[in-house]
């Protein structure tokens, strides 16, 4: 590689480390945050539905996890946007995206909270109603704040892949970092080196997830123990 090429490759992800970064804070942090708290209420309810006595909740509860974990989630969403204008419903990028990972990862998160809850012995559900608590009330005061400790790391590693597979939401024309990324390189013509920009701020956003998944972990097991 010459001097000269050099220098232009670093002049080209000098220029484009920033709108590749601002990208990730206009799109990609909002749809990892947005869809992760709704998906995360999507599962919670999800998984008190599996455990409910009602058979048609299970029934439903378990149809919904079986077809959003048995498909890939790149279809769910071209489904959701370029299948749906068939059927006379139009649906802009951004929201198409937050409806997509939602229903994905509410699906995914739903089976890691309903292991949690599964989790805490059978002994302390009949010790709390023996003392007269109804189901609710063993639920929330005795099995949630356990299963939230189990339920924690898991649900930590998947929301840092929420934020990874935000990148699939350039398929669908939203314009996060790889998609600010691929925007670039079609003008540069330098694919490789934009390409490893955007891992490279992918991977620091990650980091910093972890680190504070690792805080959030290490903080609630000291509650716990005190």
């Amino acid at each position: 590689m010459t001097t000269e090429r050099m220098e232009r490759i670093i002049g080209i992800l000098s220029d484009s480390f920033f709108p590749i970064v601002k990208a990730g804070v206009a799109y990609t942090i909002p749809l990892t945050l947005i869809t992760f708290t709704l998906g995360l209420i999507l599962a919670f309810l999800t998984a008190l539905a599996r455990l409910s006595d009602f058979k048609l909740l299970v029934l439903i509860a378990r149809f919904y996890v079986w077809v959003f974990r048995g498909t890939p989630l790149l279809v769910q969403l071209f489904i959701l946007f370029y299948g749906f204008p068939s059927l006379g419903i139009t649906l802009d990028p951004f929201p198409t995206a937050i409806i997509g990972f939602t229903l994905n990862k509410g699906a995914y998160s739903s089976e890691i909270i309903r292991a949690a809850i599964l989790s805490i012995p059978k002994g302390q559900r009949e010790a709390a109603y023996s003392i007269g608590m109804t189901k609710w009330q063993a639920m929330r005061r005795i099995i949630l704040p356990q299963a939230v400790r189990v339920a924690i790391p898991p649900l930590g590693n998947s929301f840092i892949s929420l934020t990874k597979d935000t990148s699939l939401a350039a398929t669908i024309t939203v314009t996060e970092m790889f998609q600010k990324g691929q925007q670039i390189a079609s003008v540069t013509y330098e694919p490789l080196w934009l390409y490893m920009e955007v891992a490279v701020v992918y991977l620091i956003f990650s980091t910093v997830l972890s680190y504070f998944q690792n805080r959030l972990e290490r903080r609630y097991e000291r509650s716990v123990a005190t």
